[in-house]
């Protein structure tokens, strides 16, 4: 197949704005040209491809960031800047895309404005929906896109999917990584990790109070998006509690986390999916996480990990007394069975395919 895939509006390919879909992006890029497949990427100005991603084409465009939803309220109007990427990278989508002759578009944005494009655009468009419900109005597309052929949607986990109204059963294909990039850690030391963007959903205060209750440290990696809620979590504890380490490479990332002793997973909201968590399983490291969202179907109670009832720090902190008993090389073991990049490809071949044959319909 001949694919155009569209990145997030919110920012650059490599710039860390676009959260965990950026790691998905180049996963999957890679993993569909391993296969065989022509690809090309359409995303932010001044983005860069990674460079086993880096034999797709890269078509890019300038305008002003889309906001993300997370940070709106629930009810509140579709918004688009004046001059805004999400709208120049459709009309891009729509005017050169027939021409390029592409088989299929692959959106790994969450926004309104592709969704409700879909039915009426001259080339299919395919979502891999990358979050769970925030938005009214784009929920309410999302179903009726839905009613009219869901064969154009895709999910990361089943507890995202619920959070939509679907007339069948969702589509799931997980995630996938490049395994080779990630150094099984058999040691551990005593600290604990963190990886997200530092935004209040993603519940950086429990995991700190937890480290803090546990007289350990925690290293923090991710882009510090909101620096009010940064600040405030790091007051919430005493100094030296929390060690910044900023928004790293994979490369970097998986050197400093495989010795953690276990990765917190503390999120406030439904993850679609929890690519941090895979990270830390393939470098060895045992997750303890909120029983929310995808993480809560990643992690495999005594095997991989343990689950506590959300925002449940005293659990949370118990939880972080029994990993010892986890055999690390498990929980590499599970990422490899069920998350390695070439498991993500098949998958996404198998949906492609499916859904460019007959039955495809027009409202």
């Amino acid at each position: 197949m001949k694919l155009l895939v569209v990145a997030s509006p919110l920012g650059p390919l490599g710039s860390g704005a676009g959260g965990g879909v950026e790691l998905t992006l180049a996963n999957l890029v890679a993993g569909l040209l391993q296969r065989g497949h022509g690809l090309t990427v359409l995303a932010a100005e001044g983005s860069v491809l990674p460079p086993d991603a880096a034999a797709a084409d890269l078509w890019t465009c300038p305008g002003t960031p889309q906001a993300s939803l997370q940070h709106q309220p629930r009810e509140a109007p579709i918004t688009i800047a004046a001059d805004g990427l999400l709208p120049r990278l459709w009309r891009r989508v729509l005017a050169e895309g027939p021409a390029a002759g592409f088989d299929a578009v692959l959106n790994l944005s969450a926004d309104w404005l592709p969704f409700w494009l879909t039915p009426t655009a001259p080339l299919p468009i395919f979502h891999l929906v990358s979050m769970g419900s925030v938005q009214a109005a784009l929920d309410r597309e999302i179903a009726e896109l839905a009613r009219w052929d869901q064969r154009r949607l895709a999910f990361h986990s089943r507890s995202q999917a619920a959070d939509f109204d679907l007339p069948a059963a969702p589509v799931v294909v997980g995630n996938g990584f490049d395994l080779q990039a990630y150094r099984f850690c058999p040691q551990s030391e005593p600290l604990l990790g963190w990886v997200g963007r530092v935004a209040p959903e993603k519940g950086l205060e429990d995991a700190a109070a937890v480290a803090a209750s546990l007289g350990l440290p925690l290293a923090v990696w991710g882009l510090r998006e909101d620096p009010a809620y940064a600040a405030a979590v790091e007051a919430s504890v005493p100094a030296g509690t929390l060690q910044w380490r900023g928004f790293l490479p994979t490369a970097e990332l998986q050197a400093q986390l495989g010795p953690c002793r276990a990765l917190l997973n503390t999120p406030k909201w439904n993850e679609a999916y929890g690519n941090v968590v895979v990270e830390a399983l393939a470098c060895g490291v045992p997750v303890v996480a909120y029983r929310r969202g995808g993480p809560g179907e990643l992690v495999q109670p005594g095997i991989t990990g343990e689950l506590v009832e959300p925002d449940d720090r005293d659990a949370l902190a118990a939880a972080v007394g029994r990993v010892e008993r986890i055999e690390r090389a498990a929980c590499r073991r599970w990422v490899e069975q069920h998350a390695s990049r070439a498991v993500l490809a098949e998958r996404l071949e198998a949906w492609l395919q499916a859904g460019l044959g007959p039955q495809n319909h027009r409202r």
